[in-house]
């Protein structure tokens, strides 16, 4: 099987006018081989906040390291915690691809009180001390501008650190500091 590319270019074309569309990939649950989540919870739509932390793992620097850092995430998060599945609904890996964890339509388990109105988004890797390659950050913004194009996140979404809504260091404070200059990043829920 080859690899997918990192972006999709959707074209639309009329007598007048071309539209292009720049979309991140989503690599696929089945492509990482994931379990079947124990159960679902809908999420609704859109969501009024995108929820940004980070793994503190090692990084993925390429499609097969990444899909075996979140098949040990979904492991730990099933057997140990004994959530439902993953807990993120997406994650962004160092390869500047997106992989789909509950997705869209699923509530998450990565901001207890927040699961119900937000996106998560977990970076893999560990940001204390280093930036996301440029790959990453712009993978992870493709993504929320596609949440938002697709209305699964409101337009006036609030971006938010992990650490602001739960007692840990997450996102770290490298990515934490990136964040603040980011669109829509908000320093209160």
């Amino acid at each position: 099987m080859s690899l997918p590319l990192r972006m999709w270019l959707i074209g639309e074309t009329g007598r007048k006018k071309k539209k292009l569309l720049i979309r991140p990939l989503v690599i696929p649950r089945e492509r990482w081989e994931a379990n079947p989540p124990k159960g679902t919870t809908a999420l609704r739509h859109p969501v009024n906040y995108v929820i940004i932390s980070h793994t503190a793992s090692e990084p993925g620097h390429s499609i097969a390291e990444c899909c075996t850092h979140i098949r040990i995430f979904q492991k730990f998060h099933q057997e140990s915690r004994n959530w439902d599945d993953i807990a993120y609904n997406f994650l962004v890996g160092g390869d500047g691809n997106v992989y789909e964890g509950r997705g869209w339509d699923n509530m998450g388990a990565h901001a207890k009180g927040m699961n119900d109105v937000s996106i998560g988004i977990s970076f893999i890797g560990t940001f204390v001390d280093v930036l996301p390659p440029p790959s990453q950050i712009r993978a992870c913004k493709m993504l929320i501008d596609e949440g938002i194009s697709l209305g699964n996140i409101s337009a006036n979404y609030k971006l938010l650190g992990h650490r602001q809504v739960s007692p840990t260091e997450s996102p770290g404070e490298m990515l934490y500091k990136e964040l603040q200059k980011w669109n829509h990043w908000s320093p209160e829920i």
